[in-house]
């Protein structure tokens, strides 16, 4: 299971972030308020940039593919000038057909393809991506063609490995491919290149697209739009979901169902390809794109897909760098990150294993981390407020104590939240700050010299087995896990339940885990690369992971799984819990996994 509540680097409540705007272009439909004003989308400069993988976080990373490329030094030269960052081109002539089996062709004198000579070691490196010849067909029903395309393979694969290209395209036409995914493993599994695979496949079949498009007509009917998804899977499945097989999508003028599209973000999208044809025109000139494919790049560009422009330009003689400056637009005009994103930045997709602070003793940083979180102490510090208000009345704020008991007060940020509250409330309570790490103690001990005072008492204890010298109007705790109830707040809670008076407080009041089916394909190649020598060889797919979920799909909504309340009303707590979900799924997709997120009522509607 997968809990996708997020902890960087150890550890943090699970809240989970609201989801994002789609990008459009907003006010004007289909890109009418570009270009801005000032006549530019942002400057990309002639410099290329490090090269395939290499996106950054303001600007667009961007391709060029060419079917032929008769000077290479030349062409690289011409797309950086452009403003491009890499190149797409064949190594191998595109008709240049070798013969590997019948004589004379086979003995045919002098070099295969162009030296590597044309480009220094560096450009092929990082500025090159290697196109497969179109005439290779390793899965042929003719014997002849199938062998033939086989050595080719292989020696188009092996020069790109000599040349260091940084990638390698890899196109799907059909569903059966196995002899091309053979030759491939083949060669996965050979010397020690790095290159990376993209395999390129079109997310409508060419027999169900459509040349003649409309703006605003809607799409065919009776297309089946599942079959792309399957021919990648089928291909990954064959290569067991290697690591350096990655997918580049084709985008034509025709889009499948919302649902069917969300499905291609849990696989690891490396790159788009956006051919020119695809842009229409505004009434100021410029290329721009329609709302649905708005919506799709704004997908893909979170997860920092490199887009690869296809085509000569379409838009009364306008450069291509209108086209790159139109991304770039899309791009800057994403909303800003929400302050939850910017909390977890940097650790998306990241496997932790889950806390056990009942059974260890946690670090200073760990705790560090916890109180970083931009959401959960307001949320705290206003339950807290409004739960004294409601229990104080106002004529009796300058004689009712309120007594607050924090259990597991760690270094004291819930400590400080409560006299913040108290404050602001105008109410006097009286504090003990519960916790049994010793260490956290020292501090708390140094902030009640320093800071607290004698209002708050340190108690260095287990809550459950604390005999505390007085019962509390109210009990504030942060115990819960990412999954609400996996770090065992419903038995430390019910354990100290005999400190809370009769009409006490609990914050949190209850709290619900959820459920939701995921597919991610790098997420199950992380979970499967945990393997541990002495234990099960599946033992790693059984264990709870911590993970701010990023390169995913939710392949149905999520359900309600376990409910917990504080104070528990049943004399004899039993917290052991079973229940079956089932999901109604609306796509063909690959089940890798559960996300588990839960929400919990701090106090009246303050929730989290």
């Amino acid at each position: 299971m997968i809990d996708s509540s997020f902890r960087s680097p150890i550890g943090s409540l699970g809240v989970i972030a609201p989801p994002r705007r789609p990008i459009g272009c907003g006010g004007g439909g289909l890109g009418a308020d570009w270009p801005p004003p000032h006549g530019g989308g942002g400057s990309r400069g002639a410099a290329m940039a490090a090269g395939p993988g290499a996106a950054g976080t303001a600007r667009v990373s961007s391709g060029r593919d060419l079917n032929c490329v008769p000077e290479v030094a030349g062409a690289l030269g011409a797309v950086a000038r452009q403003g491009f960052d890499f190149l797409c081109l064949p190594l191998f002539h595109p008709r240049h057909r070798r013969e590997f089996g019948l004589e004379p062709a086979r003995a045919r004198p002098g070099p295969q393809t162009r030296s590597d000579l044309v480009l220094a070691g560096r450009d092929w490196n990082t500025l090159i991506v290697g196109k497969l010849s179109p005439w290779i067909r390793p899965d042929s029903p003719l014997e002849h063609v199938r062998k033939n395309s086989q050595k080719a393979l292989r020696q188009e694969l092996d020069f790109g490995a000599y040349l260091g290209l940084a990638a390698h395209l890899v196109p799907l036409r059909g569903p059966h491919n196995p002899n091309l995914a053979r030759g491939l493993s083949a060669h996965l599994h050979s010397g020690h290149h790095a290159t990376q695979f993209w395999v390129q496949v079109p997310l409508v079949p060419p027999e169900d697209g459509r040349d003649d498009v409309i703006a605003n007509e809607a799409p065919p009917t009776g297309g089946d739009e599942e079959n792309t998804w399957e021919w990648w899977h089928n291909f990954r499945t064959l290569l067991d979901y290697n690591k350096r097989v990655a997918l580049a999508l084709e985008i034509g003028p025709d889009l499948p169902s919302a649902e069917a599209l969300a499905r291609w973000l849990g696989e690891p999208v490396r790159a788009a390809f956006l051919p020119t044809r695809l842009f229409l025109t505004n009434k100021k000139g410029f290329p721009v794109l329609g709302r649905g494919h708005q919506r799709l790049l704004g997908q893909l560009l979170k997860l920092d897909v490199q887009i690869v422009v296809q085509g000569s330009p379409r838009h009364g003689g306008r450069p291509l760098a209108a086209y790159l400056q139109y991304l770039e637009h899309l791009g800057q005009h994403r909303p800003p990150p929400s302050a939850y994103e910017l909390y977890a930045r940097g650790y998306e997709d990241y496997l932790q294993s889950p806390l056990q602070p009942l059974m260890d003793n946690l670090e200073s940083q760990t705790y560090e981390v916890f109180e970083k979180d931009p959401i959960k102490y307001c949320q705290y510090q206003q339950a807290i407020f409004k739960c004294l208000q409601d229990r104080v009345p106002e004529a009796e704020r300058e004689t009712n104590v309120q007594v607050v008991m924090v259990l597991g007060a760690g270094r004291g940020p819930l400590v400080s939240a409560v006299l913040r509250a108290a404050r602001q409330a105008g109410t006097r309570v009286r504090l003990y700050a519960v916790e049994k790490n010793p260490n956290a103690v020292v501090t708390l001990e140094n902030c009640q010299w320093e800071e607290w005072g004698s209002q708050v008492s340190v108690v260095p204890r287990d809550m459950r087995g604390w005999a505390a010298p007085e019962r509390a109007d109210l009990v504030v705790s942060e115990l819960l896990g990412s999954f609400g109830d996996n770090e065992l707040s419903p038995e430390c809670l019910d354990g100290a339940r005999g400190c809370l008076k009769e009409d006490g407080v609990s914050i949190p009041q209850s709290y619900t885990s959820f459920l939701a089916p995921v597919s991610s394909s790098k997420l199950y190649n992380e979970v499967r690369g945990c393997r541990e020598h002495d234990r099960h060889p599946e033992a790693q797919f059984e264990t709870p992971y911590v993970v701010r979920l990023h390169n995913f799909h939710q392949v149905a909504p999520p359900l309600p799984c376990f409910t917990f309340q504080h104070p528990n009303p049943d004399p004899c707590p039993d917290n052991s819990r079973y229940t079956e979900l089932s999901w109604r799924v609306g796509v063909a997709t690959v089940l890798h996994g559960f996300a588990g997120y839960f929400e919990t009522r701090l106090y009246g509607d303050v929730t989290l």
